[in-house]
């Protein structure tokens, strides 16, 4: 598991199931996850806040050893297909493609964001992890799953649960060994002005 020490005087206070979470890549690719499990993870990206109540956000959704795994899992790029075949399920998360109104397109995105978010933290609480990826062929999904023109295709989310590292290949062990860190919160927090840093105190 990735360090997480990079902002001990944060994570401290921040829940376990945000706090321990990360984007692993050493999956155990003999594990499985059930459609109920899947559907619950889907369920708690349905239920994240939504702009104006317009519930932009679609899933394509395929379970490893389906057709639809093996489409997906072929759309990768070059630095996802090495692992990512490995995970349980992949799903490709879709919003809203409406070119002709600005607020639509850019809050679409915000409501995906939220979606994927919500679905990292259920994978965790129901034992699995979750990693989102931007890497893979957005014209070859579109085509390939139908997609209709006001949709847009913007992740992939590979679920799985993580593997013993001495049944993965060192540079997915050396990946996953590398620390977790974050920009401290008086880089990230200000108050006042640009630049001065929000006090927790």
């Amino acid at each position: 598991m990735e360090d997480v020490s990079g902002d001990v005087t944060t994570l401290g206070g921040v829940h376990e199931l945000i706090s321990g979470r990360w984007s692993a890549r050493g999956y155990d690719d003999q594990a499985t996850i059930t459609a109920a499990e899947v559907a619950t993870i889907l369920d708690a990206g349905r239920w994240a806040p939504t702009w104006g109540r317009i519930q932009p956000v679609r899933f394509i959704v395929g379970l490893r050893g389906d057709d639809t795994f093996d489409r997906l899992a072929k759309a990768l790029s070059r630095g996802n297909i090495g692992w990512a075949p490995r995970a349980s399920a992949l799903v490709l998360v879709c919003t809203t493609n409406d070119v002709e109104d600005a607020k639509a397109q850019t809050y679409g995105a915000v409501d995906l964001g939220l979606a994927v978010s919500q679905m990292l933290i259920q994978s965790e609480a129901l034992g699995y992890n979750a990693h989102p990826m931007a890497g893979f062929d957005v014209s070859a999904v579109t085509e390939d799953f139908a997609l209709p023109v006001d949709k847009r295709a913007l992740l992939v989310v590979a679920v799985g649960r993580l593997a013993d590292s001495a049944s993965l290949p060192p540079e997915i062990v050396e990946r996953d060994a590398r620390p977790r860190t974050r920009l401290g919160l008086d880089e990230v927090a200000f108050t006042g002005t640009w630049g001065r840093a929000f006090g927790t105190g």
